[in-house]
């Protein structure tokens, strides 16, 4: 029953947001009327990860919610409204919608970018990186700019300057204080972080006060500093600090700290018993924090309290963990080292630029705390240390020795149950360990039982070392299986392969597998190793049943179950005549045209069954393949280089042509992203990619690893002055090495962060050929190079392939669903429902199709009287006969008639499809989903009959109207 008392939050941000969970969590929303205000028009979003959304993220993949969250649970979201005034003797909040009264009040207003009152910072010599919106005035601003500043060495203007180098801007720092992030590291850290970002072509100016900003000469504008000098800027982002959003509170009459921010007691209750404050908008013992986890945790007391409990807020530990700019930095505890009487072991790398201080009591039997830049390896072994009060080896700097020696110094079982894992989420070892005894398994349902480490993700590396190591405690092997079917990692398998020369699935699964058919998840991982191995056609019947969807009809799958179609434009570079022919063939067949990021056109809402007539115009044009459906390398990004840029030192455009064709149709383990740049001005954006090369006078530095993705990572410098035979030799090797020890869809980013060793074993492999292996990398790239072929030309010369391009192997209508809207928006199933009759089918046995139409192992979809049936067909083998399966091909999670087009395998013993969508399994002979048991989808009795393929509906399935007729 709802009461009349209504708990309002002010503030839809991380920590609102999260408050609101916690309500629901402790069943508040069942007798409470819970009201959520929020300024900006954006549903709640993960501000820790702004720069993704900088790098092209689309904002809904920062969003912390599903769309029914507040809906499901009967919250009341205000988005988009800002309240004006709280009167308190009347208990109610005045917004721009009206007067809500409220039994109690959670303020989680958040804090206000500091901008110093300098003269002229308006307009864009005022911007600021804290929103979403505030993030599309900078890209806006950079529109025709080239060079930007940051006024502010801190996290966030770290962050803000990786940003705006992401936008091929020419950046720099300007710091007041000595030294970059001064409130978390000491001088010699500061300067240890200096020297890594300026080698990452950041210039970075520390004790410098900012007095003006006037009218530039050569650039917008002109900052004035104290000392007389002055630097040019096209725009200038302030990332000077927070203050505290307490202006409701202050208008109200609620008690305010010295430096501003709502007063609390231990439970955060403010002066006014009814209202609670949270987040950066609050101050405990004259302290605001400006971390998200001990928002969080504010947020955990004010709704354990409400539910009647027993909770304080004790304060928070303020350690930090982070990568900015692709570099390591941590601070953990008294990482300044003031503690009366505490004595300290410092590690300085001069030549790579790492620091590592580690603070001990001054008895030595207490780590207080620990400052890290370059290498975070270190950092939760420290980490808990500190936390857990555990005495340090008898050398401590054993610690912070390099090679990883404190690594394994203090093992995941020394911990106690108290320690905690995950701060954002206050995941404690002993939580982690109950999830175990409750018979979790698997990391992913860890992480769902528990949500460690789907915060921030910091704790990520020390959730799976507990994980595994209380697994093998309980005697429970740790298993780093592809999946059922192979006992290997991927690593392994393509080792295999190689080395016994095995040429399908079926010989790898009789000689190193567990039998069975094989799944969605070892099945492409396979075919993609067949592919890297020996670069065979995709198309090849025998590798069709591995394949997803996208590599099946080689097309990128949208969510309705149209493709796009994305041709190679080699290093961006197009003539007037093919730009033409792409119009026209996107304006015959109805495709939504978009520029991507890697200056290729992409082509959306093609049928599958056109597919086929749209390539065929594209390759009579002089286009191929792109392979952007494929786990392979994709683009080739370049600037004009010396060509047409007063800048260029080489040509980028050549030099990205020759990368481009060179390596097309390499298989990967992940999609690979090149871009070559004119200039140490980037504008090509190398250094945010798998492979990077940046002109210089005396030839080209190679980046590598980089990733622009959901965890962006700097491409960092592996060589340099390169000439260009020596620059392709060392991609083969670079990319052959990845290709066969990387693990399954893993990126080089992941893959680098994981190599043990680093990047100077990396060169120790590639440079120095350590490990002997440089001739043969070397030999495999080059028999990929000789043997490209473009796929899509393979197979429209194929009048078998092209029988898979058909969307009913009974009838040439396209899917009748599926209907073209206009220009931004999208291919989208009709009314969102298949098309159907209200019969379950034929209650006798009636011809459907051909059975060659079928493919081993692997789905069509046949039309009958308004159903699209599904068809998976396993072949007679010794000992069993023939079998077909008819299921529905409607996808009920996506609405799409997609089920056709998935991967068939077996899970567990059962035969099931895996939709190419969102990879919920269905079993195949009763439509069963495995994720979900209260969806089913709709099957049909099937066999084979004299070449003919057969169907009825299943007695159980018959409904009134069929059992009548």
């Amino acid at each position: 029953m709802i009461t009349t008392e209504n708990i309002v939050i002010i503030g839809n941000g991380m920590v609102g947001h999260y408050c609101a969970e916690q309500l629901v969590t402790h069943g508040l929303h069942k007798t409470h009327a819970i009201h959520i205000f929020g300024d900006e028009l954006h549903d709640a979003y993960d501000r820790v990860h702004l720069t993704d959304y900088m790098s092209g993220q689309d904002a809904l993949a920062l969003r912390l919610h599903k769309d029914d969250f507040h809906t499901h649970h009967g919250l009341t979201l205000h988005r988009g409204v800002r309240v004006e005034h709280i009167d308190r003797d009347a208990k109610t909040v005045e917004s721009t919608e009206g007067v809500l009264p409220y039994g109690t009040l959670i303020l989680a207003t958040g804090s206000t970018p500091f901008v110093p009152p300098i003269p002229g910072n308006t307009g864009t010599a005022g911007l600021v990186y804290r929103t979403l919106d505030d993030l599309d005035m900078i890209r806006a601003a950079a529109n025709g700019a080239t060079h930007g500043v940051v006024i502010g060495g801190g996290l966030l203007g770290l962050e803000a300057a990786n940003a705006l180098a992401g936008l091929g801007l020419s950046t720099a720092v300007v710091e007041f204080a000595p030294r970059l992030m001064p409130v978390q590291l000491d001088e010699d850290g500061g300067q240890a972080l200096k020297q890594r970002i300026e080698a990452l072509g950041i210039n970075v100016l520390t004790a410098h006060a900012t007095q003006e900003i006037i009218a530039g000469e050569n650039h917008r504008h002109r900052l004035i500093f104290a000392d007389g000098t002055f630097l040019e800027t096209d725009l200038v982002v302030f990332s000077a600090g927070i203050r505290p959003h307490d202006r409701l509170a202050r208008e109200c009459g609620l008690a305010i700290g010295p430096r501003g921010g709502v007063v609390i007691d231990d439970t955060c209750r403010t002066s006014d018993p009814a209202i609670f404050a949270i987040g950066e908008c609050a101050c405990w013992n004259g302290q605001v924090f400006g971390l998200v986890a001990p928002g969080y945790t504010m947020a955990r007391t004010v709704a354990s309290i409400l539910a009647g409990e027993q909770a304080v807020f004790a304060g928070a530990d303020m350690s930090t963990k982070l990568k900015l700019l692709g570099v390591d930095v941590g601070s953990i505890g008294d990482a300044h080292g003031r503690t009366p009487g505490c004595r300290s072991y410092r590690f300085i790398g001069e030549i790579d630029g790492s620091y590592r201080r580690l603070v001990l009591s001054e008895d030595g039997h207490h780590v207080l705390g620990a400052v890290l830049v370059g290498d975070n390896a270190y950092y939760d072994t420290i980490l808990q240390c500190v936390q857990n009060d555990i005495k340090p080896p008898a050398d401590p700097a054993a610690l912070i020795l390099p090679r990883g020696e404190g690594a394994d110094l203090l093992g995941a079982d020394a911990l106690p149950d108290t320690a905690m894992i995950c701060s954002c989420h206050n995941v404690t070892k002993g939580a982690i360990c109950a999830s175990i005894e409750n018979g979790c398994t698997d990391l992913a349902g860890l992480k769902q039982s528990t949500k460690a480490s789907t915060g921030c993700g910091g704790c990520s590396a020390l959730l799976k070392n507990v994980f595994e190591t209380e697994l093998e405690a309980r005697g429970i092997t740790v298993d780093h299986s592809l999946c059922e079917h192979f006992s290997y990692t991927r690593q392994d398998l393509y080792a295999l392969v190689r080395v016994h020369g095995i040429q399908t699935f079926e010989d790898l699964m009789a000689q190193y597998g567990n039998g069975g058919l094989g799944c969605d998840i070892c099945k492409p991982a396979v075919g993609s190793i067949l592919a890297s191995a020996w670069n065979k056609p995709i198309t090849d019947p025998l590798y069709i049943p591995l394949q997803d969807t996208n590599d099946t009809f080689m097309a990128n799958m949208q969510k309705n179950g149209t493709y796009s179609v994305v041709p190679r434009i080699a290093g961006g570079e197009i003539t007037p005549e093919k730009l033409i022919v792409l119009g026209q063939v996107a304006k015959k067949y109805g495709l939504y045209t978009k520029i991507t990021g890697g200056q290729r056109i992409d082509l959306f809402g093609a049928q599958l069954d056109k597919l086929p007539d749209i390539w065929s115009e594209l390759m009579d044009a002089g286009f191929e393949t792109g392979q952007a459906y494929g786990k392979s390398t994709r683009t080739v990004k370049s600037c004009v280089g010396s060509t047409w840029c007063r800048y260029g030192v080489q040509d980028s455009v050549g030099k990205a042509l020759d990368l481009e064709n060179r390596y097309k149709g390499l298989r990967a383990p992940h999609k690979l992203k090149f871009a070559v740049s004119g200039c140490t001005r980037e504008c090509a954006e190398a250094q945010s990619k798998d492979v990077g090369v940046i002109a210089t006078e005396n030839g080209w530095n190679l980046y590598v690893c980089g990733n622009g993705g959901m965890r962006p990572r700097h491409a960092e410098l592996f060589a340099t002055d390169l000439d260009s035979e020596t620059l392709v030799k060392y991609i083969d090797r670079f990319l052959m090495f990845y290709i066969r020890t990387a693990d399954k869809l893993q990126r080089t980013s992941v893959w680098r962060e994981n190599l043990e060793g680093g990047l100077d074993y990396l060169r120790e492999v590639i440079i120095a050929d350590s490990l002997g292996i440089c001739t043969e990398l070397e030999t495999q790239m080059q028999m990929v190079v000789d043997n490209y072929h473009c796929e899509w030309r393979d197979a429209l010369t194929d009048r078998e392939k092209l029988k898979r391009f058909r969307t009913f192997v009974n009838d040439r209508r396209p899917d009748p669903n599926i209907r073209t809207v206009a220009e931004r928006d999208q291919v989208r199933p009709a009314d969102n429902l298949p098309e159907t009759t209200s019969s379950a089918g034929p209650i006798e046995w009636t011809e459907l199709c051909q059975g060659d139409d079928l493919v081993a192992k692997s789905g069509v979809v046949a039309w009958y009287d308004g159903n699209q049936i599904a068809l998976f067909y396993l072949p007679e083998t010794e000992g069993a006969p023939a079998q077909v399966y008819a299921i529905d091909n409607h996808d009920p999670f996506s609405n799409a008639n997609v089920i056709g087009r998935g991967i068939m395998g077996d899970l567990k013993g059962q035969l099931v499809v895996a939709s190419p969508l969102y990879k919920q399994h269905f079993r195949l002979e009763d439509g069963q989903c495995l994720e979900d048991p209260a969806i089913r989808l709709r099957t049909w009795d099937a066999r084979l009959e004299n070449g003919k393929v057969m169907i009825r509906a299943k007695i159980n399935e018959y409904t009134p109207e069929t059992l009548l007729a």
